[in-house]
């Protein structure tokens, strides 16, 4: 049915029957596939510019390979987010052109490696116990079409590390930041650069850092002026970044 209004659409724009604009108006409020359990909303790409992203936590084994095939018979990239290993290996064995990263517990497929990215994101780690966060957004932001570079355990316990790697910083266009325990490293790279900086609390640290609430507060309450997303959200981390990347 949807296929029949987008086709009759088209035609109309053809005909001259309907400017353009209107057309456009109108596809990007269209079409989505009804899996039942899940309704894949396939023009996203057409109104914000970046692909649905499947959101693998909470999900059945058998909703997400759904999902998969509805996406490649659509000729749609797939990136699947927090999956445990054990579910990550069983995808991969149904689509053994993906690839399963154990440590980001994200599954993707990416036959459209154009960058469209204007410069590198950097995707930074306070300590390697952040890494996994921080790994999650590096695959979020190589997905959509990043240059993307890794610069891990540069916290500010040995701060020395950090300002020994200023030359791969001050080459970045965006900044992500992936930080536990306090939370202070975002706030130390904002205070060197004059790119946007994105920081990640994660949930890593004692107990008083409170699953990583310690962290969030400590970068919401930045006089670096910086942006911060929720506790271990390297996804939407890397989403936000790719934006800032294009414009």
């Amino acid at each position: 049915m949807l296929d029949d209004k987008i086709l009759k659409l088209l035609k109309n724009v053809k005909d001259g029957t309907i400017p353009v604009d209107e057309a456009y108006g109108a596809l990007k409020g269209m079409p989505f596939e009804d899996l039942e359990h899940t309704k894949i909303d396939f023009h996203r790409t057409i109104r914000k510019g970046l692909q649905e992203v499947i959101f693998g936590e909470g999900k059945q084994l058998t909703q997400i390979l759904d999902i998969i095939n509805s996406m490649q018979q659509k000729g749609q990239d797939v990136l699947v987010t927090r999956v445990e290993s054990k579910v990550g290996k069983k995808i991969l064995k149904s689509f053994p052109s993906g690839i399963y990263s154990e440590e980001a517990r994200c599954f993707y497929i990416k036959e459209d490696h154009a960058i469209k990215g204007k410069g590198t994101v950097l995707i930074m780690s306070a300590g390697t116990s952040d890494s996994p966060v921080a790994e999650e957004a590096y695959i979020t932001s190589m997905f959509f079409g990043n240059t993307t570079e890794r610069l891990y355990d540069v916290g500010v316990a040995g701060i020395h590390r950090l300002f020994h790697n200023f030359d791969i910083i001050k080459t970045a266009r965006v900044i992500i930041v992936a930080a536990g325990m306090e939370g202070a490293l975002p706030s130390v790279v904002a205070g060197m650069v004059g790119i946007p900086v994105i920081g990640v609390p994660t949930s890593i640290g004692y107990g008083a850092s409170f699953g990583g609430l310690t962290a969030l507060l400590a970068m919401l309450n930045s006089c670096s002026t910086i942006s911060v997303f929720n506790i271990d959200n390297g996804f939407g981390a890397a989403y936000y970044a790719t934006l800032i990347n294009r414009l």
